[in-house]
């Protein structure tokens, strides 16, 4: 079995010589057999090994005996050895967990210190594959991707599980043969768990009503899923990289239809999947409902809205989707009155010579009857759009003119109360274009933004 272990070992490239190697070991069959084969593979290799056991505060008297006995195998092997002693209970009601959730939480969170305070490399978990079977079924029974079909990888990171390729009953038989002695956590045999009632009903079932194979077809399966996975996931990241433009400081993603539409119908959810996250800054949480949302969104008309996971709006816009953190929407000016400078010609006779700085805009100062401000939009708004004084709302220029609407929030605005004199960079107000009959003008030149 050593040799079957050594080439899994091998097919992954789990370890490389002098490596020093984190192993947790609980002190049930599974770890145990794990460190046997370490030490086995130390001797072969080179590598320093280092063993971390977690008592999770749970199960009383037993924990404390398997705490006991995994020191007494560490000293007889004299392999170093770290015990933690944590409160698993009290972390998994204050963070509103299951204890199997904490407890999985709280162990990598200590295999990862170690593997820094000791200048670990590799960190060995001794999942097998029964482990996978049951997460296989749990995965598919709750639903999940196709890389949650994938089950448990060989190789995650810094983590490594060289026991994937053996069923639960090798590793037994192994340590019996070898007169190996391990702990048994009781609680497994218990129905409490949805993972307890897969591995002590399910499986069982399967492997004796169905095929007794079941499990190995399983293995087998899952790691065709990976390699799919491994393609897809390398076509979602160069379509994303086409179909989603990042704004120039990071707060804004836009997934632009015109190249999703592009997209093969089978990568469509993964790509709408990874825009979400990558303006999430996160993937825990982000589920098919998520992607599905999305998807819907795109089909409907401009300006509607969803709100995502992590604080994320997406919002329809003319060229597609918009994801942006709630807030960052509207700009934050200090003092827009810095950005125009003003002042008042008086009207010569003969022709008159406009500014050529586009910047720089001429307006009749007698018909202007509030104090001119400089803004962005608000209710109400409107522009007058011709000499014959036809007026028109401010929103349905924009929409005529198609601007963004997360362009409209940030497009500055020259105003006498409600009546626009002027949207920068966009078009001037009819109204108080420069006539022949103009007594006083005003010179606007905007200075920024």
């Amino acid at each position: 079995m050593y040799h079957k272990v050594k080439a899994y070992i091998e097919k992954y490239h789990m370890l490389d010589e002098k490596d020093k190697v984190i192993v947790g070991v609980s002190g049930g069959a599974d770890s145990i057999c794990l460190l046997f084969m370490l030490i086995q593979l130390k001797k072969e290799m080179g590598l320093s090994v280092e063993a971390v056991h977690v008592h999770h505060g749970l199960r009383e008297k037993t924990a404390d005996a398997d705490a006991v006995y995994v020191k007494k195998v560490c000293k007889e092997l004299g392999i170093g050895l770290r015990l933690y002693y944590e409160d698993v209970k009290s972390f998994a009601l204050y963070n509103k967990m299951s204890e199997e959730e904490a407890g999985r939480y709280v162990r990598r969170r200590i295999f990862k210190e170690v593997l820094q305070e000791a200048g670990g490399t590799k960190i060995a978990l001794a999942h097998h594959q029964n482990d996978n079977a049951e997460t296989l079924l749990w995965n598919l029974c709750r639903g999940c991707s196709l890389k949650g079909m994938g089950g448990i990888a060989p190789v995650d990171g810094v983590f490594i599980r060289p026991l994937l390729c053996l069923k639960r009953e090798e590793i037994e038989s192994y340590l019996v043969n070898r007169g190996i002695s391990y702990c048994t956590d009781e609680t497994n045999l218990e129905d409490g768990h949805t993972r307890n009632r897969i591995r002590n009903h399910v499986i069982p079932y399967l492997e004796e009503q169905v095929n007794e194979r079941a499990v190995s077809h399983m293995s087998e399966t899952m790691e065709q899923m990976r390699q799919l996975w491994k393609y897809v996931e390398s076509e979602t990241t160069r379509y994303a990289a086409r179909c989603i433009k990042v704004s120039k400081d990071q707060t804004r993603r836009v997934l632009l239809k015109a190249e999703f539409i592009l997209v093969p119908e089978a990568l469509r959810s993964y790509v709408l999947h990874e825009c979400i996250c990558q303006a999430a800054g996160g993937r825990k949480d982000i589920e098919s409902v998520h992607t599905k949302m999305l998807s819907e969104l795109l089909d409907n008309q401009v300006g509607r809205q969803a709100r995502l996971p992590y604080g994320i709006v997406a919002v329809r816009r003319y060229e597609g989707i918009e994801l942006r953190r709630e807030g960052d929407g509207r700009p934050k000016d200090q003092n827009p009155e810095g950005l125009m400078k003003m002042r008042t010609l008086p009207r010569t006779s003969g022709k008159v010579i406009f500014p050529e700085n586009p910047y720089t805009k001429w307006f009749d100062y007698d018909i202007i009857k509030n104090t001119v401000k400089i803004r962005h939009r608000e209710p109400g708004d409107y522009i007058t759009i011709d000499k014959n004084g036809k007026t028109q709302k401010l929103k349905q220029y924009f929409i005529n003119e198609k601007i963004p609407q997360e362009e409209r929030d940030r497009i500055w605005l020259i105003a006498d109360g409600k009546h626009i004199m002027w949207i920068v960079g966009y078009r001037q107000n009819q109204q108080y274009q420069i006539t022949e009959n103009t007594r006083r003008i005003l010179e606007i030149e905007f200075c920024g933004g």
